[in-house]
């Protein structure tokens, strides 16, 4: 079915992705405003931090960084894959595996870690959370 390793590979990192793209959200320490405000509306709060930190472009698109990394660990994997074919007499076949290795190790390392909020983002949502009286301590 399918002729093309780099296709299969592709797939399943697709569906990695779809299972991987929960988005981590602040923790918030239980100081004197949490307890006065409550769960429900700390959560709220932080609903309003997220969204305000899209609206002003503070995060950057996950796919876009899959994308460059993916590239990157292609050239690197092609370059290798070239150098270790040429020793074996086929630098095109070797470029070319390196290549699909690269790819895919670089876009499953990626589409792993894409559910990490940028570190812009990050501090923005917590220094929103912060002007609003409560203390982020991370994310989860």
């Amino acid at each position: 079915m399918y002729r093309n390793p780099l296709n299969l590979v592709l797939l399943l990192a697709m569906v990695v992705f779809v299972s991987a793209c929960a988005s981590k959200r602040p923790v918030l320490y239980p100081n004197a405003h949490l307890y006065a405000v409550g769960q429900t509306a700390a959560e709220n709060d932080i609903d309003q931090c997220i969204q305000m930190a899209h609206s002003y472009n503070a995060d950057t698109d996950a796919s876009e960084r899959v994308a460059k990394n993916t590239a990157g660990g292609a050239a690197v994997g092609g370059a290798a894959g070239a150098a270790a074919g040429a020793v074996w007499g086929r630098p095109g076949r070797g470029a070319a595996a390196g290549a699909a290795g690269g790819a895919a190790g670089a876009m499953t390392r990626s589409i792993l870690n894409s559910n990490e909020p940028a570190p812009v983002f990050r501090r923005f949502v917590e220094q929103c959370l912060r002007d609003k009286g409560y203390t982020p301590i991370g994310w989860k």
